[in-house]
C-alpha cells in the first residue's frame, strides 16, 4: 500500500494546486489586455532591433576573417 500512496500522492498535490490556480485565474479586461499586449509588442521590437544591430556589426567582421583566408 505504501508503493501506491508514494505514485497517488504528488499526482493528488498537483491536481489541488491546479485547481487551486485556475480558482485565482481571472480574464484580463480591456485595459489589462492593451497593456499586456503594447508591452509584448515593444518587446519584439526591442529584441528585433537588437539582432540586427548584431548581425550589422558582426557582417563586416566575418567578411574580415573569412577574406582574409
Amino acid at each position: 500500500m505504501d508503493a501506491i500512496d508514494s505514485v497517488v500522492d504528488p499526482i493528488r498535490e498537483f491536481a489541488k494546486d491546479s485547481v487551486r490556480l485556475v480558482k485565482r485565474c481571472h480574464k484580463p479586461d480591456q485595459k489589462e489586455f492593451t497593456k499586456v499586449a503594447s508591452r509584448t509588442a515593444i518587446g519584439f521590437v526591442v529584441m528585433g532591433f537588437v539582432g540586427f544591430f548584431v548581425k550589422l556589426i558582426f557582417i563586416p567582421i566575418n567578411n574580415i576573417i573569412v577574406g582574409a583566408s
